[in-house]
């Protein structure tokens, strides 16, 4: 079920932060980064636990995804991926290379029952 209060991303970082997803990552060189620590991950150390695709409100070509995830070290948080035309692909091949058994939608906030 929707939850329809939650409209941009960053309605969804604070409604997942609220459940204990508060680290915060990038892409570079292939590896997420937790901002915080500046702990490298690859691909297979990330659990993806729900996705939420974003369309720009001016122009639908923009898009951002945000992923919702846990590390192999056990932090859980968030990372905003632009997909626009012009965005850096570095972002959708890291998250390309996560095996498919670490993908789920078990944190996602818009399935659960309210």
């Amino acid at each position: 079920m929707k939850n329809h209060r939650l409209k941009s991303e960053k309605d969804y970082i604070t409604a997942y932060s609220e459940k204990g997803f508060t680290q915060s990552y990038r892409i570079q060189d292939d590896m997420l980064i937790d901002l915080e620590t500046k702990k490298k991950f690859e691909p297979e150390a990330v659990q993806i636990f729900a996705e939420h695709r974003f369309e720009g409100k001016t122009n639908p070509s923009d898009m951002s995804i945000l992923y919702v995830l846990k590390t192999s070290d056990g932090k859980k948080g968030t990372v905003l991926a632009n997909y626009s035309p012009a965005s850096d692909t570095a972002m959708a091949e890291f998250f390309n290379n996560v095996p498919k058994r670490n993908i789920s939608q078990d944190a996602n906030i818009d399935k659960a029952k309210n």
